[in-house]
């Protein structure tokens, strides 16, 4: 059994990663940590676990849990992991990081869209970024993982064979993003109590959003350059569940006309045809929220409209899974030689 150490336990992605490794055929968790609720039962904190987890809150002495744990999760805000990771805690444990700290090769770009100092720049060039589809074998390998953001790993996926294939111009990339409320976290927050977000629609972090970089950085290295692209997220009122729409100009062929469906299905499939979490739908069905709730799966499609060139890519996914904690256990399931949808065989909740 892999001994599991969650730092950040009682925020909602610690709480979903504590839902799923519940599950897991090969995962037990030693060590439930939180600041903010030191010697509390975890059940009395989320209800839903009552007679499933009899364990106490603890802090985040990181020197004490790698003695205890083969990973450690780290479901806390920016700056933290960066603040208190050493090559001697990564010599005992893996660690699985599911803040920005470790997403961003540039330090000069983390700490400019962060507005954080970067205590161990040293560490990143050992990092990988944790998008499982697209870095699975460097995962494997890896004994510090950076979870992607939930925003990213909608946004990356949904357009990344297109971008990697040179099928449409990415400096023409513009991505539309809806996010539920869970998204921003647990902390009480203004803009996120109910008689702020219900009955409501908003834009936030428009052309500063943080995900931004990690995006481009991520996209610029599919396109072979340097990109720079619209990110504009948008905050609804519902619990869970990421929708991107991202449109961009399609390259036409040598021919003098635009790729057709079939073609670029066929690139689509290339890369996600045998992906056991992205679902390709057919042709006019379109990626919805409630129909990947509570599970791992990103669905995506795309419409090519012909009269304006462009092309528009759809996906959606559960930002609590696959945009956090269930991308970290398929990162864990890599990093331990697993079966990479071990704990994650979910079906979609509906209604």
């Amino acid at each position: 059994m892999i001994k599991v150490g969650i730092i950040g336990a009682t925020g909602y992605a610690g709480a979903e990663l504590v839902r799923l490794l519940l599950a897991h055929e090969e995962a037990e968790i030693v060590w439930y940590g939180s600041k903010s609720y030191i010697d509390q039962n975890y059940a009395d904190i989320y209800r839903n676990m009552f007679r499933l987890v009899p364990d106490l809150c603890k802090g985040d002495d990181l020197n004490a849990l790698a003695e205890e744990a083969d990973v450690i999760f780290t479901a806390t805000p920016q700056g933290y992991l960066l603040s208190v990771l050493t090559k001697e805690l990564l010599s005992k444990a893996k660690f699985i990081d599911l803040s920005a700290d470790y997403r961003i090769k540039d330090v000069a770009v983390y700490e400019k869209w962060y507005g954080i100092h970067h205590e161990t720049p040293e560490l990143l060039q050992e990092a990988v970024y944790g998008l499982c589809e697209l870095r699975r074998e460097e995962i494997k390998k890896t004994r510090l993982c950076a979870n992607p953001g939930c925003f990213t790993t909608c946004s990356i996926l949904t357009a990344y064979p297109l971008v990697k294939e040179g099928l449409i111009d990415p400096d023409t990339l513009i991505i539309d993003a809806k996010s539920g409320t869970s998204g921003a976290g647990r902390g009480a927050k203004q803009q996120n109590l109910f008689c702020e977000v219900n009955e409501n629609i908003k834009a936030y972090g428009v052309a500063t959003h943080r995900h931004t970089p990690e995006i481009e950085e991520q996209l610029s290295e599919a396109a072979g350059k340097k990109l720079a692209l619209n990110f504009t997220p948008h905050l609804v009122p519902m619990n869970r569940g990421i929708l991107a729409t991202e449109y961009a100009t399609l390259r036409k062929k040598a021919d003098g006309t635009l790729p057709t469906r079939e073609e670029i299905e066929a690139v689509y499939k290339r890369y996600y045809g045998n992906e056991p979490f992205i679902r390709l739908l057919k042709a006019g069905e379109m990626p919805e929220t409630k129909w990947v709730e509570g599970s791992n799966y990103v669905d995506i499609n795309f419409v090519i409209d012909e009269r304006t060139g462009r092309i528009i890519m759809m996906g959606a996914l559960d930002n609590l899974v696959k945009g956090a904690a269930g991308q970290a256990v398929q990162n864990m399931n890599l990093m331990f030689d697993l079966p990479e949808d071990m704990g994650l065989r979910l079906v979609p909740v509906f209604p």
